[in-house]
């Protein structure tokens, strides 16, 4: 029985846009999880030499998406808490569909030595964009390709194609806490409380309430707030004659992933690249003005997925297992 380990960014995460990245990784990694014996460990918090001394020899060790991988590894702000000390009982790391954290900086000595140390030479890594993947070819990493993010990967033409146009009854709307524009973000609001009869909110991230709070006083008794759980958010989607509309990218995936008409308001270099890449429905939040027209017009959803590549990735385990 193989030996697997999962850095998890759904444990101890205060986003839950982080479980959907999990969950959707765990799915795609099932035809490995189903025969081998799996431990979880949180990107977020701190790694034990202690704990993960016991796990030092697993088969393999997968790192579940999410924009953790940025231009520095050291100081209060990382998204994947590693250092090099500990890097022989990290690695070796295999790659599910992870990003570049933001544009920015070039990656410094210690990044790259970092990554080329605890990211495996023998496998292939899958990243979520193209952005991300001349990033770490540029770093000398060249055993990696753009697979899309694995929320994405059964998001086929199939699937997208049974995704309506027309606009709904109802919409479920996100803000995000940690990027606020309280002018955009509230023309936003009361476009949709405008333009929809039912309207939703759901809080993805732990401080996203009470930003809400902040900026829709004039609004509040026309919003119904979703319960911070994917069940609560799930639920709603499944109700049906509702669309999505957030700064949230991965609510708006998971919104996807449940057939639901989306359009995902830009407000950082994730969306866009999928957009670049994946053609992803979004809407750049400097030009929020244009929602209106939008919403009330039709929005195809035509996703193209890098099919080959995701097989080309799952093949790699396939032909050893």
């Amino acid at each position: 029985m193989k030996k697997v380990v999962l850095y998890d960014p759904g444990v101890s995460s205060m986003n839950l846009g982080d479980k959907v990245i999990s969950e959707a990784a765990k799915e795609q990694l099932e035809f490995i999880l189903k025969d081998s014996f799996s431990t979880e460990v949180s990107t977020h918090l701190p790694m034990s030499w202690y704990y993960m001394r016991s796990l030092k020899e697993a088969d393999y060790k997968f790192v579940l998406g999410s924009n953790l991988l940025k231009s520095t590894f050291f100081g209060l702000k990382r998204q994947w808490d590693i250092n090099l000390k500990l890097s022989k009982i990290i690695g070796p790391c295999i790659l599910v569909g992870a990003g570049w954290w933001q544009y920015g900086n070039k990656p410094n000595l210690y990044t790259k030595t970092l990554l080329k140390t605890i990211l495996s030479k023998d496998y292939i890594h899958s990243v979520r964009d193209e952005y991300t993947e001349q990033v770490l070819k540029s770093m000398g990493i060249n055993n990696v390709i753009n697979t899309s993010c694995a929320t994405m990967w059964d998001l086929t033409r199939e699937h997208c194609v049974m995704i309506k146009k027309e606009k709904s009854e109802k919409v479920v709307f996100t803000i995000t806490d940690y990027n606020k524009d309280i002018e955009k973000d509230t023309f936003m609001i009361n476009t949709l409380v405008s333009n929809y009869k039912k309207v939703y909110f759901w809080p993805q991230g732990i401080e996203d309430f009470n930003y809400f709070t902040e900026i829709s006083k004039n609004n509040k008794d026309k919003i119904e707030v979703l319960t911070p759980s994917l069940d609560s958010f799930n639920g709603t989607l499944k109700e049906g004659d509702i669309d999505y509309v957030g700064t949230r990218l991965h609510a708006g995936i998971r919104a996807l992933q449940n057939k639901v008409r989306s359009l995902i308001i830009s407000i950082d270099n994730r969306a866009l690249e999928k957009n670049k890449s994946f053609r992803l429905p979004i809407l750049k939040r400097e030009e929020i003005n244009k929602l209106e027209t939008i919403i009330n017009n039709e929005i195809l959803t035509d996703i193209n997925i890098p099919v080959e590549n995701i097989q080309r990735w799952k093949l790699q385990f396939k032909n050893n297992n």
